[in-house]
Formats: C-alpha cells, structure tokens, sequence
C-alpha cells in the first residue's frame, strides 16, 4: 500500500472534505484518507457484481472471521453467542443506555473524552458524571481517588471507559484497568468499554481487552468494537459488540429489537458491510502492520517539525489512535478565537479541544491519517499563520 498516495475525496460526499471549502484542509473528523485495503475492495466489487442487494445474514464464515481477529491478535477466545451487531459504537451506546439505566441515573466519564459520549447521555435523559483525567508531565493518568468519591453517588450506574482513549491517546494498562474494575464492582457500577481503537496501537504498547482480564470483568461490561476506524470503513457501519453475560446481553437485544427491525439479533446487515467486514478480519493482518508504521512516521514527523518550527504547540504523545492531543495554550490565543484562527487564518480544520470537555481548552485534535505530504502542508500553513499573526 503507498500511504504516500495523495486521493481526491472533494466531491465523494465525504463528511471530511467536502464539509469545508475547498482551500481547508481537514484533519478533524476521524476518517484516513487512505484507501481501504485491496482484499476488502476486490470483495465488495465481486459481491456488487452479483446485482441483488436483499437482506443478509450472519453467516457463520463472518463469524469465524471475527473469533479469529481477537484470538490471534488478542488472545482473547470469544464464543459465537456473545455477540450482538449495532450499525455503530455510538448507537451501541444509545442502547445500552436505554437497556441498564433509567432517566436521571448518572453516566461516569473519564474527560477530555470523545464528545458524542455526551450527546448520548445527555439526550437520553441520564446525566454527565465527569471523573476527569489528571495531566502530569505530559502524560494523562486516571484519577482513582475522584472516582472512588464520584461513584458513591446513589444515581451513578455505569462508566463509559474509552480505550485507546480518544482524545489523549492513552492505551490503558492492564494495571489500571484493573483497579478501575474492581473500583466498578465493588460499587455495582456497568462498565462500557469503547475499544474502537484497539487495533491501532504504537509499537511498545499493547491493547487489553477489558473484558478479558477477568471473570468478574466479563460478566458486568459491554464491549464495543469495530474495524470502522482500523480499514477506514466507516461509512459502511458495523459494529460488533461483546456481551458475555446472558442477562445483560438479552437486555441489549431486546432494545435493539424495540428500535430496528424485529429478527433474530435485531439488526439485519447491510450487504457489503458483511463482505469487507470478512475480508478486513481475515485477510488485512500486513496491511495493519505497514499501516501502523506508516502512522508512527508520522507521529515523529508531526513532532519534529513542531519543535523545529512551533515548540510553543506541545504533543501529548499518543500510545494509539491515528489521532493526536496538541496544547496550543502556551500560544496565548483565547480559546474561543482558537477555531477561527486555525480555520480562517491557517485554512486548516483540527477538532476543537473544547468541545471534549473539561481540561479540553487551548488544545485541538488532529488526526495524523493522511499521507506525509498532506499533513507537512497543513503543519506549514499553521506555522506561516502563526508567524503572520505574530508580524501584526
């Protein structure tokens, strides 16, 4: 794969591109600009080429595709029957939500965090119960001891855990995920894992699952997983979600079945979802590993030329994700004249830090997926803005 390769998406009906004018360039929204692997394109080409588009099913070949994925990348043995299918992590979530808690119940999240979790607390009735991240010496940390008081409150009854953490990037340790289990069990509080990332992990760091460190863990979670970010198939929208407790996973789809069409696991699947899903799992494993150092060129590009050209931009280094957390505080720009600087002035779109929650001022998101050359222009122009702004 050239990752190198620069791809015109303007006019595709790209959420990315074609939001902005033409003169932006968007490292926002977290979508690669690279194609998908070519197993993936020459499966949905071939299943297009069939010409009947009726509904589909689960087909055990899908599920010996999925067992297979987090058995050899994870060690980790799913069973057939834990899983349950969403068109997304952030309809996972919805559900959920309406499955284990009731309006005016609290939701625990770990802030800066990705703000849709907010949108799907908020606009379901439950409220936001903020345990917030701590910053020190450029790295983000859990804060056991706010959580350990936050989590008494009568009302909190699940913590949506982010992990690889969007925005910070943290890829949790099985140590800390742990002490936040046992945290969580000890105070009956569900946990919501959100491993959409997972498989997007920098060398010298590896992904747990919280589920599968213990027992105990697997029967009070829901996992949510999906290859939408790890192959760039977001827009065809699938995602598996993990549930081994009966209980709870009958709960899951029972409301699925309340919200879409009434069959068997509640959501029927889209076509072409299921071909490059299968394909993704079972035949992408190189294209991931060339993908993942291909990302880890440009993390150090993107740190290099901050300290060359704009030291005062720090990079709260990431351990995953295709998406980095940058402080522009020491800038001095007020935050609300941040965005319009960056847009306006730079012609560069980045995720707002604000909009992630407390502790999110003065940074910005980007989202380093996208060949060198795109990302070398965007750095260029903010580093020319800035000196402009700095002139006048």
């Amino acid at each position: 794969m050239n990752f190198d390769k620069v791809i015109d998406r303007s006019g595709t009906q790209s959420a990315k591109w074609d939001t902005f004018n033409e003169d932006i360039i968007p490292l926002w929204v977290a979508d690669m600009d690279f194609k998908s692997p070519e197993p993936i394109i020459n499966d949905i080409i071939d299943r297009a080429r069939h010409g009947i588009f009726g509904y589909s099913n689960y087909h055990p070949t899908y599920y010996n595709a999925v067992l297979g994925w987090f058995k050899r990348h994870y060690r980790w043995e799913l069973n057939k029957e834990w899983l349950c299918f969403t068109p997304g992590v952030i309809p996972a979530i919805n559900i959920s939500l309406l499955s284990y808690t009731n309006p005016g119940d609290k939701i625990l999240v770990q802030d800066p965090v990705y703000y849709p979790f907010f949108g799907a607390i908020e606009n379901n009735g439950r409220k936001i119960l903020f345990n917030s991240l701590k910053l020190s010496n450029g790295r983000y940390m859990m804060d056991f001891d706010d959580l350990k008081q936050k989590i008494k409150d009568p009302r909190a009854k699940m913590l949506i855990l982010c992990n690889p953490h969007n925005p910070i990037g943290r890829v949790w340790s099985k140590d800390e995920l742990i002490q936040l289990g046992d945290i969580c069990i000890e105070n009956k509080i569900l946990v919501l894992s959100d491993e959409i990332h997972c498989d997007l992990v920098y060398p010298g760091y590896n992904h747990t699952n919280f589920a599968s460190i213990r027992e105990e863990f697997a029967m009070n979670s829901i996992t949510c997983t999906s290859l939408s970010k790890t192959f760039n198939l977001a827009g065809l929208q699938l995602s598996n979600i993990i549930i081994p407790n009966k209980k709870l996973r009958d709960r899951f789809r029972n409301t699925i079945e309340s919200l879409f069409i009434p069959e068997e696991f509640g959501y029927l699947p889209n076509t072409l979802s299921l071909v490059a899903y299968t394909a993704a799992y079972r035949d992408c494993d190189d294209w991931l590993s060339s993908l993942i150092q291909y990302l880890k060129e440009n993390l150090e590009f993107l740190e290099e030329f901050l300290k060359d050209n704009i030291p005062q931009i720090k990079v709260i280094k990431p351990e995953g994700t295709f998406l980095v957390w940058l402080d522009f505080s020491p800038l001095g720009i007020a935050n609300e004249g941040l965005e319009d600087f960056l847009l306006n002035e730079a012609k560069v779109a980045l995720d707002d830090g604000a909009k992630f929650g407390k502790g999110g001022e003065g940074f910005q998101r980007i989202n380093i997926a996208c060949p060198r050359s795109t990302l070398n222009e965007a750095l260029t122009r903010i580093h020319k803005a800035l000196k402009e702004l700095k002139q006048n």
